[in-house]
């Protein structure tokens, strides 16, 4: 009876604990689509006939650039001003940011604008994330992480149905994205705020002559978690390319451009509905378990589509859907793992750090991947990806095959930068 009733007690906590981060989720998804509707919008409007193609690609960098000042920029905001206040702040800079294209379309203003956009994006994602991380507890971390995923993911789904509905060409485009980033502050209008965060210990004061700045980079955090390293990098060339690729690659091997569309929406809707079950089960078993077993099977199906996924359009989906379903949900179980090994206090700067890599893995491999597919076909596409998942695998065994990190070791690597 003690047992069942801690259960009972566990499943009300958490769904309580749930029901508070609603508010949150709420403006998380708000901003993402107005993000979304308008990355949408600034691309058709680039596209159009007269404009200059140099000035294009000087507009499109400006949000990944943006993107990864952002990740390096956040903590210090945090440590300043905490989570809420930091996170009222970037929905702000995102605000202005939108609110510029409304107003000129002069081309220099709107690489400021999708700077700015880049950088509010990816402080609210490392707002975001190490809030979770404090947030949560070991038993329920990757359940509320796949909660976060799947908000995104609907967020995205949800911006690109609106550009359907206004209309791609429609001259309100960008006042219906500035009116959904708005939105996006309702709940703290209202008066939702954020649930309590536990306490943090104190930051223990440094020894003569140590450094005073424990910033927590990729070198510390792969001694602490390499899987989590490797998996984060990993999900930044998936999202990336599979996404960005994936319409190229169905042209190449000569599908329809109906086919190519349903394509892209089958890993999409794979994602989406395999981030609660993926979450659920993180929660239960081992998360370097997990990892593994998604990293094979991402190898797997890599390999079957590069080998025989031509051979039949109706094999090319499933191998597309299980894909999806397995790469796409790495990313939250290894956030999970990697924030189970680290003191609270690192939780901000780890976070930026693994966005970091994640965006770096965002930008650098695309141009990769289009240059494989050039020379060696269509299925290259799949070395690169399955490169990405193979070395999940290794890491994951890796990190089930070391000794148990101790809190001596924990505390030296994360010190060291």
């Amino acid at each position: 009876m003690g047992s069942i009733a801690q259960s009972a007690m566990r499943l009300w906590r958490n769904a309580e604990r749930s029901r508070a981060t609603l508010p949150i989720m709420a403006s998380v998804c708000l901003a993402c689509i107005g993000s979304a509707m308008l990355t949408t919008a600034v691309s058709f409007h680039l596209g159009k006939p007269g404009v200059d193609p140099d000035i294009v690609q000087i507009v499109l960098t400006a949000y990944p650039v943006g993107f990864l000042i952002g990740c390096l920029m956040t903590r210090p905001l945090v440590a300043r001003y905490g989570h809420e206040r930091t996170f009222l702040l970037i929905l702000t800079t995102a605000l202005l940011s939108a609110l510029g294209f409304v107003f000129t379309d002069f081309m220099p203003g709107w690489f400021c604008f999708r700077l700015l956009g880049g950088m509010s994006m990816a402080s609210m994602f490392v707002v975001c994330e190490s809030w979770i991380n404090l947030y949560a507890e070991q038993h329920n971390r990757g359940a509320m992480f796949s909660i976060y995923m799947l908000t995104t993911a609907i967020a995205v789904l949800l911006g690109q149905i609106l550009v359907a509905l206004v209309g791609p060409q429609s001259p309100h485009l960008f006042l219906v994205a500035t009116a959904t980033v708005l939105l996006a502050f309702t709940p703290n209008f209202a008066g939702l705020r954020w649930p309590t965060l536990p306490p943090v210990p104190a930051e223990p004061a440094p020894a003569p002559g140590a450094k005073t700045d424990r910033r927590l980079g990729p070198l510390a955090l792969f001694r602490l978690a390499p899987v989590t390293v490797v998996a984060i990098f990993q999900a930044g060339i998936t999202n990336m390319n599979i996404f960005v690729l994936t319409p190229l690659y169905g042209t190449q091997i000569g599908l329809s451009a109906a086919a190519t569309v349903w394509l892209v929406t089958t890993i999409s809707i794979a994602g989406m509905l395999a981030q609660t079950p993926v979450g659920w089960l993180s929660d239960r078993f081992d998360r370097r378990l997990m990892l593994l077993a998604q990293g094979l099977v991402s190898v797997t199906a890599c390999a079957a589509i590069a080998w025989v996924g031509t051979l039949s359009v109706p094999l090319l989906f499933v191998l597309f859907f299980l894909y999806g379903a397995t790469a796409l949900t790495i990313y939250p179980v290894a956030m999970a793992f990697g924030a189970s090994q680290l003191h609270s206090r690192h939780m901000v700067a780890a976070s930026g750090t693994l966005l970091l890599l994640y965006s770096i893995g965002n930008v650098a491999t695309p141009g990769v991947a289009a240059g494989l597919m050039a020379h060696l076909g269509p299925p290259a596409m799949f070395l690169l990806l399955g490169g990405g998942a193979a070395l999940v695998t290794l890491a994951a065994c890796y990190n089930l095959l070391r000794r148990p990190v101790t809190a001596p070791v924990m505390q030296s690597a994360e010190e060291r930068v």
